[in-house]
C-alpha cells in the first residue's frame, strides 16, 4: 500500500510540474505582449504598434548615406516608417488617409512575403517631409486607421480575405495599384489564389466597375504569395456593392476549407 502510495503522490507532482512547465511559455508571452503594449518605448523614433504586428517609428534626420542606398530624394530629410508582419492593403489604405490628412508624401510601398507563415504579405512603408513633425503625424494616423481597414479582413486555418473601399483615392493608392485619384476605389484578396479570382470575376459581374489591376502569384503583383488580388474603381455605390457581392461568396467559399472555424472580422466590418 506505501508503495502504490508514493506512486500516487509522485504521478500527481509530475502532472502538477508539467503543466506548470506548459504554462510558463504562454503566460510569459502573454506578459511579454502586455509589457509591449503598455510600457511602450522611451526612444524618440518609436511611435506606437497597432493591429497585425504593426510598428510605427520616425527618423528625424536621415543620414546622407541611408537617403542615396535608399533612393530618396534628400529634399525629405524626416522620414515616417510603418511597418507590419501581416497585412498589406490595411496598411496602405490607412497610409492612403494619412497623407490626405498631413503634409506628407509617400516614398515607398513594398511588400514582403510574410504574413507570420500565412499565404499573404506584411508591409514597409515610407512617408517623407521636410519636418520630423509631419512624418509623425502620418504615422500616428496610419496606427490609428489600422483598427478600422482590418474590418473586412478575414482568416481561418487555411487562408484569408480581404476587402478595402475608400470614396477617394488618394497618393498611396495610386502609388501602390495605380488607382485613379479622387475616384472611388476598391480591392479583393483571396488566399488561397483559387478563391481570389473567383472573388474578382464575381465582383466585376456585380457592378459596372472599371478593372484596374490584378495580381496573382506568378503576374509580379504579390510577392509570390498565394492569393490573387483585383483592384477596381468606378462609381461609389457600385465599388462597394462589387466588393460587398464578393465578401458573401469569399466568406462561404473559404469556410469550405475550415469549416469548424467561424469566419469573423478582425476588428469590425466596415464596408456596408
Amino acid at each position: 500500500m506505501n508503495d502504490e502510495l508514493v506512486s500516487k503522490i509522485m504521478d500527481e507532482l509530475t502532472k502538477k510540474l508539467g503543466n506548470i512547465d506548459t504554462a510558463k511559455p504562454e503566460a510569459a508571452a502573454r506578459a511579454a505582449d502586455a509589457c509591449c503594449c503598455e510600457a511602450g518605448c522611451n526612444l524618440t523614433e518609436f511611435v506606437g504598434t497597432a493591429v497585425g504586428h504593426t510598428i510605427g517609428l520616425v527618423i528625424a534626420n536621415v543620414d546622407h548615406q541611408m537617403h542615396e542606398k535608399m533612393g530618396i530624394d534628400k529634399k525629405f530629410r524626416s522620414i515616417g516608417i510603418l511597418g507590419a508582419r501581416t497585412g498589406a492593403g490595411p496598411h496602405i489604405f490607412a497610409a492612403d488617409e494619412a497623407v490626405k490628412a498631413t503634409n506628407s508624401e509617400i516614398l515607398k510601398i513594398e511588400l514582403p512575403r510574410d504574413t507570420e507563415g500565412g499565404a499573404g504579405h506584411g508591409s514597409l512603408i515610407i512617408f517623407g517631409a521636410e519636418d520630423v513633425s509631419d512624418v509623425r503625424r502620418a504615422v500616428e494616423v496610419a496606427l490609428r486607421e489600422l483598427d478600422r481597414t482590418f474590418g473586412d479582413v478575414y482568416g481561418n486555418s487555411a487562408g484569408h480575405l480581404e476587402f478595402q473601399y475608400t470614396a477617394r483615392a488618394s497618393y498611396a493608392l495610386n502609388k501602390a495599384f495605380g488607382a485613379p485619384i479622387g475616384k472611388a476605389f476598391g480591392i479583393t484578396v483571396g488566399a488561397p489564389a483559387a478563391i481570389g479570382v473567383l472573388l474578382g470575376d464575381t465582383a466585376v459581374k456585380a457592378a459596372t466597375v472599371d478593372v484596374i489591376g490584378y495580381s496573382s502569384p506568378a503576374n509580379g503583383g504579390t510577392s509570390f504569395s498565394n492569393e490573387v488580388i483585383l483592384t477596381f474603381s468606378g462609381d461609389s455605390g457600385a465599388v462597394k456593392q462589387a466588393i460587398i457581392a464578393a465578401r458573401e461568396v469569399g466568406k462561404q467559399v473559404l469556410t469550405t476549407l475550415d469549416p469548424a472555424t467561424e469566419l469573423k472580422s478582425t476588428t469590425q466590418p466596415y464596408i456596408i
